[in-house]
C-alpha cells in the first residue's frame, strides 16, 4: 500500500483519502471477474471496516463480512452499538428476492404499565434498569444471516468472525472523538448506572479521545460466543450471566424471557419506482416512512440537487410519511392495517397531490433521537447487505453487565404507558424501532445499499443520499458529504420542531426556505447530529462504489 497527496493505492483501485480528516471516502474498484472474490465494506470506524475487509480477503461471503464488521462496532463503538442492542438486515443476492432479518426483541412477559405506574412513573424512563426491559435481538440475527450465508458457500467460523473484535476488547483500542463526546454529553445520565463507570469512564470523567480503552469481560464473552455458538447468547452459559446480571440490578426481564426469543426472516418492504425497485424493512421499523416519502418525492418532479425544491420536497414529503408512521406503525402483530396499503399509487399519488410546491405546511417535525449505526457490505459474487444495529439512546439504558462487559439497550421506552396508544406497553410486545436499512435495485442494473443514523430523521437522511445518489447523478461520496437537513433533532438536550440545516447550505436557499414558512435552525458544518450515512453501488459490468461519512470515524474499505 502506497500513497502520496492524498490518495492511496490498493490492489489497481484508489482510496481517495480526505487529508483534513483522514478518512477514506470514496473507493472505486473495477472487478476482472465476476466470481474473484473481491468486495467492499463501508461502516462509521475505521476499524470495523477493516474486519469485514480482512473476512473478505479470505473468500468470506458478504454476510460473514458483515458479521465481523458489526462485532467489531460492538466494540470500539459502544456508545452507538453492542450485543444489548437490536438489529435488521436486507440481504440481496442477484437474481433473487432481498430477504429481510427482524433482529428485534419484545418486552418482558411480566413487563406492562402497571409495573411501571406503581413507581410512580409516568413514562418509561430512558436510563437505568426499569429502560432495560426488552430482549437483546441483534445476536439472534447474526445468526439467521449465518444460516443464509452457509446456503452460499460461507464457512468461515465464529472464532474467525469475531476475531478482531476480540482483539479490540482485550488489547484495547483508541477511543474516538465520537464515544469521548457522548460519553460527556450523557455523563450525568450514565455516570450512575450500574457498571458503566468502571468500564466506559475514566476517574468518573469522559474518557478522552485517543485513550485506550480496554473491555476484557466483553472479549471473553466473545470467546464464549464463538466457542459455544450464538444461540448461548439466548440459552446456554452467556444466557445464564446475562439473567443474573439484570436481576441484580432489577430489571424486569427474566431468564425465560431470554430463552424464548427468536429473530426473524421477514419479506421486506418494496416500492417500484421509474427508476427501479426500493426495499426497505417492515414493522416495527420506519421503513414504511422511508418508502412513502421516496414515493411522494418521485412524484414532485425535482430534477436538481440541493436547491429549494429539493429540500422543500423531501421535507414536507417526511412530514407525510412520518403522519402515517406515527399513526400506524407498531408491532406488525398489531397492526390493523397492513403496511402496504400506503405504498400503493392511489395512496401515494393522493398524498402527493396534497404537498404545496412553495410553502411549508404546518405539520409538526418533531422526532425522538437515537443512535445506531449502519453498515454496508458487497461481495465478488454481487451479494449485498444493508444492516443496521442499535442500543437507541448513547450507550442505551446505561446498565453495563459487568460479567460478560454487555450493556443493554433502551428500545423499550419507544413504549407508551397510555391506554389506547398505538404503541402502549404490553408483555411480549415489540417497541416501535427507528432502524430501518435501504436496498434499491436499480433499472439500469445498479444495486445500491445505503443507511443513515439519526433516529426519527433516518428516513429522510437516506433520502438525500438516495435522491442525490440515484435520482441526480452525483457520486456516491458526494452524495453523503454534501451538505444534509433534518427534522426533529435535539438541540441541547431538547428536541426542537425546526428544521436543522447545515450551515455549508447555500445561504440563498436557506433564505428561501425561511421564506416558504420552514423555521429553521443552522448547525455546525459536518455536524454528527445530521447523522453518520454511508452507501455501496454495484453496477452490472462489477464496478463497486463506495462513500463513508467524514461526520463519523468510518471508511470504506475494498480490494
Amino acid at each position: 500500500m502506497n500513497g502520496r497527496d492524498g490518495v492511496t493505492t490498493v490492489d489497481g483501485g484508489r482510496h481517495f483519502r480526505n487529508n483534513r480528516t483522514g478518512h477514506i471516502g470514496l473507493v472505486r474498484l473495477m472487478l476482472n471477474s465476476p466470481m474473484a472474490h473481491r468486495g467492499m465494506v463501508t461502516s462509521p470506524h475505521h476499524l470495523a471496516s477493516q474486519a469485514g475487509l480482512a473476512v473478505l480477503r479470505e473468500g468470506g461471503t458478504a454476510i460473514e463480512a458483515a458479521i465481523a464488521c458489526a462485532a467489531t462496532l460492538a466494540v470500539v463503538y459502544p456508545h452507538m452499538t453492542g450485543l444489548g442492542g437490536d438489529a435488521f438486515w436486507l440481504i440481496a443476492e442477484p437474481g433473487k428476492p432481498p430477504v429481510s432479518i427482524d433482529g428485534s426483541g419484545a418486552a418482558g412477559a411480566k413487563v406492562d404499565a402497571a409495573l411501571y405506574r406503581r413507581q410512580g412513573l409516568a413514562a418509561i424512563p430512558v436510563r437505568g434498569p426499569m429502560a432495560a426491559n426488552t430482549v437483546a435481538g441483534a445476536v439472534s440475527s447474526w445468526q439467521l444471516a449465518l444460516d443464509i450465508s452457509a446456503h452460499w458457500g460461507g464457512r468461515l467460523p465464529l472464532t474467525r468472525l469475531f476475531e478482531d473484535a476480540i482483539h479490540a476488547a482485550r488489547d484495547g483500542f483508541a477511543v474516538s472523538r465520537h464515544q469521548s463526546e457522548a460519553t460527556q454529553r450523557n455523563l450525568a445520565a450514565l455516570k450512575g448506572q450500574p457498571g458503566f463507570a468502571d468500564l466506559f469512564l475514566a476517574k468518573r470523567k469522559a474518557p478522552a479521545a485517543g485513550s485506550v480503552m480496554r473491555l476484557p469481560a466483553l472479549a471473553a464473552t466473545l470467546e464464549r460466543l464463538a466457542a459455544a455458538g450464538l444461540d448461548d447468547f439466548y440459552r446456554g452459559e452467556v444466557a445464564r450471566s446475562v439473567a443474573a446480571g439484570l436481576a441484580a440490578v432489577e430489571s424486569p426481564l427474566r431468564a425465560e424471557d431470554m430463552a424464548r426469543h427468536r429473530g426473524m426472516r421477514r419479506r421486506p418492504l418494496s416500492l417500484g419506482l421509474p427508476g427501479g425497485t426500493l426495499f426497505n424493512t417492515a414493522p416495527p421499523t420506519q421503513g414504511l416512512a422511508s418508502l412513502i416519502l421516496l414515493g411522494l418525492f418521485q412524484r414532485l418532479g425535482v430534477t436538481e440537487a440541493d436547491g429549494f425544491d429539493h429540500i422543500h420536497g423531501l421535507i414536507e414529503a417526511a412530514k407525510l410519511a412520518h403522519g402515517v408512521r406515527d399513526a400506524h406503525v407498531t408491532d406488525p402483530a398489531r397492526m390493523s392495517i397492513h403496511a402496504t396499503t400506503y405504498l400503493t399509487d392511489g395512496i401515494l399519488d393522493g398524498m402527493a397531490a396534497g404537498i404545496d410546491r412553495r410553502r411549508a405546511s404546518p405539520r409538526p417535525g418533531v422526532g425522538n433521537a437515537g443512535d445506531s449505526v449502519w453498515l454496508g457490505v458487497v461481495d465478488g459474487q454481487g451479494r449485498a447487505v444493508s444492516f443496521t444495529q442499535s442500543l437507541f439512546h448513547a450507550f442505551g439504558s446505561g446498565v453495563t453487565l459487568s460479567e460478560t462487559g454487555i450493556v443493554w439497550q433502551c428500545r423499550g421506552s419507544a413504549f407508551s404507558l397510555e391506554p389506547g396508544h398505538r404503541n402502549v406497553l404490553e408483555p411480549r410486545r415489540r417497541p416501535f424501532h427507528t432502524l430501518s436499512p435501504g436496498l434499491a435495485r436499480l433499472r439500469d442494473g445498479r444495486t445500491m445499499v445505503y443507511g443513515a443514523t439519526g433516529g426519527d430523521a433516518q428516513p429522510l437522511l437516506q433520502a438525500e443520499v438516495f435522491t442525490r445518489a440515484a435520482l441526480f447523478g452525483q457520486g456516491l461520496q458526494a452524495a453523503v458529504s454534501a451538505p444534509r437537513w433534518a427534522m426533529g433533532r435535539m438541540l441541547d438536550g431538547k428536541t426542537s420542531a425546526a428544521i436543522q440545516v447545515e450551515s455549508r447550505l447555500d445561504p440563498a436557499v436557506i433564505d428561501r426556505l425561511r421564506q416558504a414558512g420552514h423555521m429553521i435552525e443552522v448547525v455546525g458544518a459536518w455536524d454528527c447530529l445530521l447523522g453518520h450515512a454511508g452507501a455501496l453501488c454495484r453496477r452490472s459490468d462489477g464496478l463497486i462504489e463506495g462513500a463513508a461519512d467524514l461526520r463519523s470515524d468510518g471508511s470504506v474499505a475494498g480490494y
